[in-house]
Order: C-alpha cells, then structure tokens, then sequence
C-alpha cells in the first residue's frame, strides 16, 4: 500500500471516530433533550460563547464534533474525486458526504423548532447520522480489508451469513429509530403491561408503535443470535466475521441490559450515556458485519462444510478458553481488587457488591490476557514456555481467541457500569487499553523498559476494587497502585533470566536480552529495595497500620533476601525461585492490608 492510500485510510478512520461520538451523543440527546438547551443554531441563545448551563455544552460539543467528522469526510471526498481514486470507497464517501449535509440542514430545523412534528424531523435526523456512519464504517471495513492478504469473494449476500448479517442490519435500524419515536412520543403510556399491551393488543397509534418496538426487539434480537452461531460454527477462521459477530451478541445483550437498569433507577446521567454508547457501538458491529460478511463470506455449501470440521472436543476446548484467562494471573489480580475494596472502604463490602467485582475484574484480566495472546500469537510458537497455548497449539483460532477476548473485556464494561459504579467501570477499560494498546502491541517490541512502563495496567486492578467500594479515587489509593508498579519489573525480569533464549528467539527486547544477566540481576534487586521501602512508607500516610507495618517488614526482608540470591548466584534456579516468591509476596503483603483494616 503506498503512503497515500495509507493516509486515506487513517484520515477516513479519524471521520468515523468523531462521527461515532457524534452519534453517541446525538441518540442519547433524542432520549434525554438535552438540545433544548440551545434554542437556536449555529449560535446558542444568539451568542459564540460557550453557554453556562450544562445541556447547552452537551448540545454545543455535539454539533462541533459532529462538524469535525463531516468536514474530514467533505474533504476526503473532493481528495478522492480530484485524485480519481475509483472504487465502492469513493462511491460510500460521497452518499456519506450528501448524508452530513443533508443531517446539517434537519439538525438546523431541530434547533429552531421546538413542537411535536419535530419529533419526527428527529427520526429523519437519526436516520441519516446511522447512514451515514454506516457508509463511514463500510468504507475504513473495506479498505482495511483490501490491505491484507485476504480471500477475495464473490459470494457478497447469497452465503447465509450474508442474508442473516442483512436482516439484522435493517431489523436494528428500524428498532433505533422506533425507539427514539416510542421514548419522545411517549408510546410506553399507550401499552402498559408486557409483552402485551394490557393483556392485549394495542388500540391506538402509540400502543402499536409501543408494541412494534417491543417486536423488533425480538426480531433483531433472534437475528444476532442466529448470526452469532452461524459465525460460530462456520466461521471460526476468520477474525474479522467472527469477533464483529461475537461483538454484536455482547453489545446487543448489554443494551437491553443497562437500559432496563437505566428505567428501574430513573435515568440516571452515567447509565444514560453508557446506553447511549452502547447503542451506537452496537450499529457499528452490525455495520461492520455486514461488510465482513460482504467481502468474506462462504458458499452456503462451504458454510456446511466448514460446520462439519472435525475439531477437538468440547472438553479440551472448555480448558482452552479457560487457559486463555491465565487464571493464575487473573487470581492474583483479584486478590489486589478485593484488598483495594476493603482498604478503600475500611470494612468488608457487600456480598453482591464483591460479586460483581470480582466477576468483572476476572472478565476484564481474562479478556486482556486473551487479546495479548492474539496479539502474541506468532511469537508465543517461537518460544518454548508459550508454544503450548491454546492459539499456537490449534486448539483454538486465532478468530476464536479474538473474539472471546472482545466479548470478554465488553461484559467486563457492562457489569461493572450497570451493578457496580462508572469510575470502576472506566477504570477497568483503562487497564484493558493500557494492557492490549500500550504494552502488548507498542511497548513490547519497542523499548528494554517494556515491562517497567507496562506494569501500570498490571497496577489498577485495586483501584478498580477502591472505586468499587468508594466511588471515588484518593491519595491513599494510589499507594496500592504504585505498590503492584513497582513489584512487576522484579517479578517479570525475574522470569525473564529464565527465559532469555526464548525472547532472543522472539525478537522481544527485555532487559537480559538488552542489557545482559548482570545489568538485569543488579535491576531486580533495586527494584526490591524500592518496593520494600514503599510498603514501610504507607503507614506514614495512613495506609495500613502497624500489622501490616511488621508484615511488610517481614516479608520484605524475605523477598529483599531473595532478590539479593539473584544477585550475588548464578544459574536460573534462583531467577525462578524469585519469580515464585514475588508472586507469593504480592498476595500476601495484600493480605496483610486487609487483615490490618479488619482488626
């Protein structure tokens, strides 16, 4: 691909991202309307200045990103025709560029106009963003595809996928827009009772509206089932099908979910634009399915062929997905997640609040874990202690690792924004980016301090459980942060001493490979000191008392002992013995924490 097609697809990606937000908040404003606040456009109350009430922000930020993300697209349109790019993508840009015009001027007159026929001119204006984000992201799909070394197909809406993945494509379409009609025209009123309508069936315009929602609900939701399974089954080789259906299914499932969350606690703002997001991320799945289904689909005689694959067993692969997880590693992290819920609250927290939690944070670490394993996936058969994962043994494809791992971290989002607070639900998403994003795809392969820096991801699984049980972050919380910061880089390179030869073989610049044995010896053993003598701080600035003042000096001493073995032998046995230890260090001086609050 040359610079200025790579260029294209970056620019057209950016258009996307600031029309998705666009619509985010756009469909959240039609059930909450916040625009009311700004009686006019383009001004707001007659004025350039940013307004003073807090709609008016949300309307004014609307209209620039919204603005933003049309003009790219204007511009990559008239690039495109000047340049004579051919192809669907010139094609998609410019009905997407008429589109954003023709949302311009049904935006302008939602502004100005403030009756009941507007509601309908809502709709219009609905209708046209989901076009025109749809053309946007079957543009950035098609493109993306045509980079790779893919499978080109003529199969296009004749595989049953296709015809599936159309169907629930229009049936989601039509229920975005019913619902946005039923949520302004108030149609819930006009059929109480369900599913029916007062035990019947509607006897007004509004109750059929009312109840026609409730029925493509149904429909649409009948569609992604039946689309999930099919990529299930027929599709588990291809990562872009698989893990667009597979997040389809979460997203879909989610926004039913918090939205009857969001009614029973009275539209609360968080859940109000957590729904929101949802709702548009969901059309973007579908979207992006569609075109998947488009550019990759199968013969429905390949379909069958591809279902009646022998593949291992169920049970091997139940251990699979549960060997995905790292299910040590994600319980070592829960042990931090539940110390920072009893430190941050200084009691022990509800059953159903730990539950939760704890559930959520396993979904998030697993998730993480399963996408670094995509991620990793050619490196981890290069070297001799990951060959044996599920993904390079071929117990799984790569699209089956892909997928889980999506589905994974967006119920982990789910689950702790509808039962737990927003704080740890973002939280939670910021070390699944920060794990996936910064460490497993930069970092890794670009630096020797990979795993220093990396270990912030690592770190805010006990923030996580502090906002859980709090609400809020303070100074003391980031203590518990730091204290995991600065335990990876001994705990890891401890690790990597063993495994030198392996990430040589890999191309991964960790520290021996780097810097050499020694310099990495003499760095674990710093690090110890500096994270025993956090652990003796924390008391000083209230976090932890005296029990866990005499625990961190023990357990200190005896990690600080075995880091200066490392230091002072040779061989790998006391690199191992390190990286055992500081694995038992961690939960147990987290332990001690909790303990401490307990007494």
């Amino acid at each position: 691909m040359n610079i200025e097609s790579q260029r294209l697809r970056y620019w057209l990606l950016t258009a996307a991202v600031l029309t998705f937000i666009s619509l985010m908040i756009g469909y959240g404003m039609r059930f909450n309307p916040a625009g009311e606040g700004c009686p006019d456009f383009p001004t707001c109350f007659g004025q350039w200045s940013i307004p003073a009430e807090s709609a008016a922000r949300v309307e004014i930020a609307h209209r620039l990103i919204a603005a933003a993300g049309g003009l790219i697209t204007l511009f990559l349109t008239g690039w495109m025709w000047a340049s004579r790019m051919g192809g669907w993508a010139k094609i998609s840009l410019t009905l997407a560029s008429v589109l954003f015009l023709v949302q311009a001027g049904l935006g302008s007159g939602l502004a100005e106009q403030r009756q009941v026929g507007t509601i309908w001119l809502a709709a219009a204006h609905l209708a046209a963003a989901l076009l025109t984000m749809a053309l946007l992201v079957g543009a950035v799909t098609h493109l993306f595809l045509s980079t790779g070394n893919l499978p080109k197909s003529s199969v296009s809406l004749r595989s049953s996928l296709g015809r599936n993945s159309a169907a629930a494509f229009l049936l989601i379409f039509g229920l975005m827009i019913s619902g946005v009609l039923a949520a302004r025209l108030d149609a819930g009123s006009a059929c109480a009772g369900f599913p029916l309508c007062n035990g019947g069936l509607p006897a007004t315009a509004l109750g059929w509206l009312a109840f026609g929602h409730r029925l493509l609900t149904l429909l649409a939701g009948l569609a992604v089932i039946g689309v999930f399974f099919k990529a299930r089954r027929s599709y588990f080789d291809q990562p872009l099908v698989l893990s667009s259906a597979s997040a389809l299914m979460v997203l879909f499932a989610g926004q039913a979910w918090i939205g009857a969350i969001k009614v029973q606690r009275s539209f609360p703002l968080d859940l109000v634009a957590v729904h929101a997001a949802i709702t548009a991320a969901v059309w973007v799945s579908v979207v992006t399915l569609l075109i998947a289904a488009i550019r990759l689909g199968k013969s429905e005689a390949e379909e069958r062929q591809a279902a009646q694959m022998q593949r291992v067993s169920g049970k091997q692969r139940l251990k699979a997905y549960l060997a995905l997880n790292k299910p040590i590693i994600v319980t070592l992290l829960l042990v931090t997640t539940y110390a920072g819920m009893v430190v941050g609250a200084k009691a022990i927290p509800t059953l159903e609040l730990t539950l939760w939690t704890l559930l959520g944070g396993a979904l998030a670490a697993g998730g993480s874990s399963a996408l670094n394993q995509y991620i990793d996936r050619q490196i981890d058969g290069a070297m001799q202690r990951t060959a044996k994962r599920p993904i390079p043994s071929g117990i799984l494809t790569p699209a089956e690792g892909l997928a889980y791992g999506i589905s994974a971290c967006l119920a982990a989002f789910f689950i702790l924004a509808g039962t737990v607070n927003l704080l740890a639900a973002l939280l939670s998403v910021a070390g699944m980016v920060y794990y996936v994003l910064v460490y497993s795809i930069w970092l890794k392969h670009l630096t020797v301090q990979n795993i220093v820096i990396g270990g912030g991801a690592g770190a805010i699984p006990p923030l996580v459980g502090w906002a859980a049980a709090t609400g809020s972050l303070n100074i003391p919380s980031l203590f518990l942060f730091a204290l995991v910061f600065m335990w990876t880089p001994p705990h890891f390179w401890a690790l990597a001493l063993v495994r030198a030869n392996d990430y040589a073989r890999a191309g991964v610049p960790m520290l021996p490979v780097v810097r050499g044995e020694k310099e990495t010896r003499t760095q674990i053993f710093i690090y110890t000191l500096e994270l025993v003598a956090l652990t003796l701080l924390m008391p000083v600035f209230k976090v932890g008392g005296s029990v866990f003042l005499i625990s961190a000096a023990v357990l200190g001493l005896w990690l600080i002992h075995t880091a200066w073995n490392v230091l002072r032998k040779p061989g790998n046995k006391v690199a191992w013995r390190m990286y055992r230890y500081s694995s038992m260090y961690l939960a147990f001086i987290f332990l001690a924490l909790v303990v401490d609050v307990l007494l």
